[in-house]
């Protein structure tokens, strides 16, 4: 069967967002354009991921290119509007692809679906018949800004940390490592080492 590629090449939107309270939240990346949605599910990790490489990228292409990369999202351009309903997954995300078009001056996101066999690199970013099923965004520099500093924001949003092991607080309960068993303080080894 010949692979799916979901190509948007001016979406009018572009997001991370989840769904679920957090500790229990599932990650999706949503494209809109023209009246038609695509939405795929990842990992928090991949978001991050993204949201990261996405920043790195931008900077190289301003060094290399002289491209006009805001460095933080105009306000126009800030989308906190939750993701769009019905949510219907198209599929979980396996491997991403990022790169730069120097011909349309854009930036391409590219998500490939899950698949039971190792994903050869040719086929990322590549129109190959063969290979998973894909969605293919282009983005601007201040729409790539907008959606890394959105997916941030997203990541962050979930549970606080513990401050003594900076794992995640659950509502219901955390086990830190750091209270189980003895606890030494900085008076008690003063005071053991005057001895």
């Amino acid at each position: 069967m010949a692979r799916i590629i979901h190509l948007f090449r001016e979406p009018d939107r572009f997001v991370a967002g989840t769904v679920g309270q957090p500790g229990d939240r599932v990650f999706y990346l949503q494209a809109s354009e023209e009246g038609r949605t695509v939405s795929v599910s990842l990992e928090k990790q991949q978001v991050a991921v993204l949201a990261e490489r996405l920043g790195a990228l931008l900077e190289e292409v301003q060094r290399r290119f002289g491209a006009e990369v805001p460095a933080a999202t105009p306000g126009e351009n800030v989308d906190n509007q939750p993701l769009e309903v019905p949510l219907d997954e198209e599929f979980r995300v396996g491997t991403m692809g990022l790169g730069w078009d120097a011909e349309s001056h854009a930036v391409v996101i590219e998500l490939l679906a899950v698949t039971e066999e190792e994903v050869d690199e040719s086929v990322v970013l590549d129109d190959t018949e063969e290979g998973p099923d894909a969605v293919r965004v282009f983005l601007t520099p201040v729409l790539a800004r907008a959606f890394a500093q959105r997916a941030e924001r997203v990541v962050a949003a979930g549970r606080k940390p513990c401050p003594l092991c900076n794992g995640p607080l659950d509502a219901d309960g955390h086990i830190c490592p750091r209270q189980n068993g003895y606890r030494r303080n900085a008076v008690a080894d003063a005071d053991e080492a005057d001895e």
